[in-house]
């Protein structure tokens, strides 16, 4: 009786019976459909990388295969698992369905029942038999199917379904991750292609703005280079030239004694030393210019009227006769200001002395609080309007040097912030005026 009980546990009949052989028969039959039916699930869950719809068709036809189905459906609820693609496919025979309206009448309410979300697992169905698909002990749909006729489904089957429906959920979800993993690895590949490329064009910007800035800098060098020789030829102008000029005035003037009758030997030697002295200074000027540009305390010591009243009496080789007069309280200023007032007015006096015949010239300094104005005036043939047309072709045109002086005269003026005009003068002649702004840190600093 022992051995009895025992065979039938292992067999699931009674060998008791008469109908022990055809219930072996039976129970060996779903043992071996239940060993091919894991078969086909091993098989289709390892479809995950194919993506969800491959998965999801391999597992229908287990299922089907496995219960002789006339139709087999395959449903997600809603609301779960959202990335799954399909959400339902439905087998009839050999063909796969995704539209609910197509669906036979049994099936279409299989499919109402699996979608709401949650649903009774163990309400019987009308026809048919139905399963749930659980991930995380939660339904998240099921398999429903029609056997065919004369299919005797049994627990076991029904376990095959739900393990079959259980993996396929989870295969699902992993094949969900996969392909978000595949798609987020392409997305990171695209945007580290793109990184390097934005990496490359910064490369090329860099090369391009280093290059940029080289030539800026050369740029700024020739400029640089530029205003140092404006500024040697406006040095060489106001300085050397006015030397040289006198000598040779002095020269022109001693030969043309020597040329007529009478001349005072003793007159023209000392007229020749006194051209002599000029050469030697401007020898001396011309170094000062060349190792010295830069440095405005070249010039004597002094103030600005003690360096007006000593130009009055410097390499003038006519009768001009030159009275400075000031006005107002003396402002100290820069050196280098100084140093351009100086040079206009030295300019402006050699132009007296070089392009008419003026006897008188007057240098006026007046300090006037928020302006310091400087005036030369002669009493000269000179035209203010010609001089003025002059000034404006020197400053448009490059002459060669002609005229250079007006211009200088001007540039010297602005950069001291101020203005440079030419007017007739009281005396009758030219006179030139020019206005600065006082230095208004020494001011404040007074203050």
């Amino acid at each position: 009786m022992t051995a009895d009980h025992d065979l039938g546990a292992l067999t699931g009949v009674r060998s008791g019976k008469r109908s022990f052989y055809p219930e072996y028969v039976r129970s060996a039959e779903r043992l071996e459909r239940a060993v091919g039916a894991l078969d086909r699930i091993s098989r289709a869950l390892v479809r995950t990388g194919e993506g969800p719809r491959a998965l999801v068709e391999a597992v229908v036809r287990a299922a089907a295969e496995h219960v002789q189905a006339d139709w087999l459906l395959f449903a997600v609820a809603d609301g779960a698992l959202r990335a799954a693609r399909p959400r339902f496919l439905l087998l009839t025979g050999d063909r796969l369905v995704d539209d609910e309206r197509l669906f036979p009448a049994a099936a279409a309410e299989h499919l109402r029942v699996l979608r709401s979300h949650p649903w009774e697992a163990d309400d019987p169905p009308a026809s048919g038999v139905r399963v749930p698909m659980t991930l995380d002990c939660e339904p998240v749909g099921g398999i429903a199917a029609m056997p065919a006729p004369g299919m005797d489904v049994a627990d076991t089957d029904l376990a095959v379904l739900r393990v079959l429906a259980n993996q396929a959920a989870v295969a699902l979800h992993n094949s969900f991750l996969v392909h978000a993993t595949v798609r987020l690895r392409g997305r990171t590949e695209r945007l580290s292609e793109a990184a390097e490329q934005q990496a490359r064009d910064l490369a090329a910007r860099n090369a391009e703005l280093q290059e940029t800035q080289r030539r800026l800098f050369e740029a700024m060098q020739r400029q640089a280079l530029d205003d140092e020789r404006h500024r040697i030829a406006r040095e060489l102008h106001d300085s050397v030239t006015q030397d040289v000029l006198s000598a040779g005035m002095m020269i022109e003037i001693c030969r043309a004694d020597l040329a007529g009758p009478g001349a005072d030997l003793g007159v023209v030697s000392a007229k020749l030393v006194e051209a002599k002295g000029l050469t030697r200074h401007a020898v001396e000027r011309l170094r000062a210019a060349i190792y010295a540009l830069h440095h405005a305390e070249s010039e004597p010591s002094g103030s600005l009227p003690v360096l007006l009243e000593r130009l009055s009496t410097v390499h003038l080789p006519t009768e001009l006769k030159v009275r400075v007069t000031v006005r107002g309280t003396p402002v100290p200023l820069p050196g280098e200001a100084e140093h351009s007032l100086l040079r206009i007015a030295g300019e402006a006096l050699f132009n007296t002395v070089m392009h008419t015949n003026a006897a008188r010239a007057l240098i006026r300094l007046d300090y006037r609080g928020e302006r310091i104005r400087l005036s030369i005036s002669d009493d000269g043939d000179g035209d203010p309007a010609q001089l003025r047309r002059m000034l404006r072709l020197a400053s448009a045109t490059d002459l060669a040097g002609a005229h250079r002086g007006l211009a200088n005269m001007r540039a010297r003026t602005e950069e001291l912030g101020g203005t440079l005009s030419i007017r007739r003068s009281r005396i009758g002649g030219i006179m030139l005026l020019l206005e600065i702004p006082p230095p208004r840190h020494e001011a404040r600093a007074a203050g």
